[in-house]
């Protein structure tokens, strides 16, 4: 684009050569100036001017070539210039140091979240953008969107960024896991071993085909041989976390879930966000038109059922302890109720744990929901798969990693 600007230099005898040139648009590319006519101005004189004699004659071949550039406004550049709109949008998010973040203080529990939020909605009249008070869009208020509060309310933005938000009052979309994923991980192949093993033992007798075939061309008369029959007489029942934070390991879970389809005869699964409550679900995208009352699931499966949740339990304290607490709809009862209930109907459960071990002790929840259920929370790895495993046969198998 900056070719006729150079013929106009070479043309106003100005020596500037095809290496200075290329030098000017590298500097260019890589934004050492934007939207300052000045600061262009200099940058081109230095990358393409050797001697100060000839600077009078760069002046005016810069001012034929961009003659009526200064007077030029910003929004016109954005106009004429097609510029993506997410791109345009993340400029204007708030971007804050670790220091500053720091120094943004929560408001103070979840009763003066919900109050502080009631009184903002009924005083605010208009937009807002990157203040620290109202509702509003790039600022530090525990309200909005595409800001930072280390404790607040996310109110219309797409997805979730640093994972502080109490409630999440935004329209997120759930895919159903897929249970035809081929398993790539060699770890979760080595543990579907351990699962077979557990999901088949012996009962009543049946007929070994090839070993009367053997036996009877042996023996020179009909000689029937039998085994144990091998049947899947394991009845799971599977519940699994599609809350935001359990994006980054949608690959490992589909594997299990793919296995698991495979392998049990007597699989039951359903869905929850975050923590279980009231009702749980089959279909992610119907979801709130099929939800399907915890209670009813209770009752539709005994207790000799054996119970394994697989989430990251990464999520606000309030939704563990308060009513109303959860991040997306308004609970009736706090999640560790009915966690207890669950516990209390299917004593055989297991946590399975997506995040990595070490990273446990920076999230509180993770910490609250491997206490509560008595250390049967196992990482989703082999070795945590095949203690899991243990834990459903014995009731005290427990997991002593941090």
């Amino acid at each position: 684009m900056f070719l006729p600007f150079f013929e106009s230099l070479r043309q106003g005898g100005v020596p500037v050569s095809l290496r200075e040139y290329l030098t000017f648009l590298e500097a260019v590319r890589a934004g050492l100036v934007t939207y300052d006519i000045e600061a262009f101005y200099y940058l081109a004189r230095s990358a393409m001017v050797k001697d100060e004699r000839h600077i009078d004659r760069f002046d005016r071949a810069f001012a034929a070539s961009f003659k009526g550039l200064e007077s030029i406004s910003a929004s016109e550049v954005l106009e004429a210039v097609d510029l993506p709109a997410d791109w345009l949008e993340k400029m204007t998010e708030k971007h804050l140091t670790p220091e500053e973040k720091a120094e943004i203080e929560a408001l103070g529990g979840f009763e003066r979240l919900m109050e502080t939020l009631k009184d903002r909605l009924r005083e605010q009249e208009g937009r807002h953008q990157g203040g620290s008070k109202w509702i509003g869009t790039a600022g530090t208020s525990p309200f909005g969107a595409y800001g930072y509060n280390p404790e607040g309310v996310r109110i219309g933005q797409n997805e979730s960024r640093h994972r502080r938000a109490v409630k999440g009052w935004d329209k997120r979309e759930f895919r159903n896991l897929d249970d035809s994923v081929e398993l790539g991980t060699r770890n979760i192949k080595v543990a579907l071993k351990r699962l077979r093993q557990w999901a088949r033992d012996g009962a009543n007798e049946e007929l070994d085909l090839d070993g009367t075939i053997r036996a009877t061309a042996e023996h020179g008369y009909l000689d029937v041989i039998t085994r144990p029959e091998r049947r899947n007489a394991v009845k799971v029942l599977l519940f699994l976390d599609v809350g935001g934070s359990m994006d980054p390991h949608i690959k490992v879970v589909e594997e299990l879930f793919s296995a698991a389809r495979a392998e049990f005869k007597h699989l039951e699964y359903y869905y929850f966000h975050n923590c279980l409550y009231e009702f749980v679900w089959k279909n992610n995208k119907r979801r709130w038109q099929e939800a399907i009352p915890t209670f009813e699931v209770f009752n539709k499966y005994n207790s000799d059922y054996k119970v394994i949740i697989v989430g990251d339990a990464s999520m606000s304290p309030y939704e563990l302890l308060y009513q109303n607490g959860s991040v997306e709809h308004n609970n009736d009862e706090a999640g560790f109720v009915w966690l207890d209930r669950l516990k209390s109907r299917y004593p055989d459960i297991v946590w399975l744990n997506p995040v990595p071990v070490p990273q446990w002790k920076y999230t509180e929840s993770i910490g609250m929901v491997k206490q509560f259920m008595n250390d049967r929370m196992f990482p989703l790895t082999l070795s945590g798969l095949q203690k899991a495993i243990r834990a459903l046969k014995d009731r005290k198998v427990k997991f002593e990693g941090h």
